[in-house]
């Protein structure tokens, strides 16, 4: 092949006929530009502005703001940890709670002169800037006020951000509607006569009374409607002799003229039935209530003089119906037990029982556990009873989440109920309610 004949001419480099000396345009030309996408420049309005004000801003002003944002949060977790320490929970005022040093702004270093100034909290408490001092207002309601939460002892962040989305922000108060209110003080009203009714009658009659922790029955009409609403179709109730009486009559409907008679010495079984029979408030029952549609089944299992036995007869009565429905996922029945705050810690038992909640062959998909916590162990004060600071303090073995609550405030009770049964029916596991009251009698 000829590869000269290939080089370019002299004829070749003056170009075509009809070639422009004005043409291809200079590099530099603007229309050329214009053309180059390398060299095209846009910037959103808004970005520019900000560029400019942060190139205003002098690095002592960035690293305070950093600085406070950090100890906002820090705040913000501290309340979530040690908030309890700081709630209103005893109705009678005996215990005497400061507020711990850490849940004060100063101990994050903000001064009086630093409450007012916005702070950059990015979305925690629903809110992306809050002055301090507003801050300490929405975490004292939350986590201060007549409920206190301790669930930042489990490890599962869905299961803490569940808990944190119910009761954190600006607008989560414990508010019912006017119909709700309604509902709760007419079961409140029905718990406290009925103890007022048996008290005039029968003076001087052993009944553990619910004296002074009435506050319980309008706390299980939740549990049963609130799991009804979820799903739940059959609930299986342990508890002790306190308050037995009330929860026959008021919750499972046990005819009133039943349990009178038996007051009045008579038998709770038929003639033809042998046997000495047990006391009125060892008793069990059955019985099926609807709430909105939904029926579900209710069972009061019997139970002897030794507190907490009834317990693992509970677990095992739900984990039977579980098996034999076919409720695989554990969401159709549902176990409560009712404590004494003394029995909860010092039975051997309540340990057990948690220690095999979780097991494969014993699963019952959560317990939720209702203390009520009057404060006394027969004679005895909790400061002579324990070592840890709640009797609820065993739940924390499977890391169950605790509501401690002020058992005067009844819409506080109902609230945390609600909120331990959809902790219960959304994760299956077990949830524990301390509600502090006292023993009128």
């Amino acid at each position: 092949m000829d590869y000269e004949a290939l080089l370019p001419t002299a004829e070749d480099s003056a170009g075509p006929s009809w070639a422009r000396s004005d043409w291809p345009l200079p590099a530099n030309d603007d229309l050329t530009r214009a053309l180059d996408a390398g060299d095209i420049l846009i910037s959103a309005p808004a970005k520019a502005a900000a560029k400019a004000a942060a190139a205003g801003a002098s690095p002592d002003a960035i690293a305070r703001a950093a600085q406070d944002s950090i100890s906002a949060l820090m705040l913000i977790r501290t309340y979530r940890v040690r908030g309890h320490l700081a709630a209103n929970l005893d109705p009678l005022g005996l215990l005497v709670r400061e507020l711990p040093a850490d849940l004060t702004p100063d101990y994050h270093g903000f001064k009086d002169g630093d409450l007012d100034r916005p702070v950059h909290i990015g979305g925690a408490l629903g809110l992306q800037t809050a002055t301090v001092r507003e801050l300490v207002t929405i975490l004292r309601a939350n986590y201060c006020g007549n409920v206190g939460v301790e669930y930042m002892h489990i490890n599962d962040v869905e299961e803490r951000r569940f808990i944190q989305d119910k009761i954190e922000g600006a607008s989560k108060e414990i508010q019912f509607t006017a119909l709700g209110k309604k509902a709760i003080l007419n079961k409140l009203v029905e718990a406290e006569y009925f103890e007022r009714f048996l008290g005039r009658k029968y003076v001087g009659t052993k009944r553990f009374g619910l004296d002074g922790a009435e506050s319980m029955i309008p706390a299980m009409e939740s549990i049963i409607k609130i799991g009804g609403a979820l799903g739940i179709t059959e609930i299986v109730f342990g508890m002790p002799h306190r308050g037995r009486l009330n929860m026959l009559g008021n919750v499972m409907q046990k005819p009133f003229r039943i349990i009178f008679h038996e007051f009045g010495g008579g038998s709770a079984n038929p003639d033809d039935v042998d046997g000495s029979g047990d006391v009125k408030y060892h008793l069990g029952t059955s019985t099926d209530r609807e709430f909105d549609g939904n029926k579900v089944h209710l069972s009061l299992a019997p139970n002897p003089s030794h507190l907490e036995a009834v317990d693992p007869v509970v677990l095992g009565k739900v984990r039977a119906i579980q098996t034999r429905t076919g409720d695989v996922n554990h969401v159709k029945s549902m176990p409560v037990l009712l404590h004494g705050d003394a029995a909860f810690a010092g039975q051997g038992i309540v340990a057990e029982c948690f220690g095999f909640s979780g097991v494969t062959g014993y699963n019952t998909g959560g317990t939720v556990h209702f203390i009520v916590n009057n404060q006394v162990g027969f004679t005895t004060s909790p400061q002579f009873a324990r070592s840890s600071p709640y009797p609820s303090d065993v739940g924390k073995i499977v890391q169950a989440p605790i509501f401690h609550v002020n058992g005067d405030d009844p819409e506080a009770v109902t609230f945390a109920t609600k909120v331990a049964t959809e902790f219960r029916q959304k994760f299956g596991r077990d949830v524990v309610i301390d509600m502090w009251c006292y023993r009128r009698f």
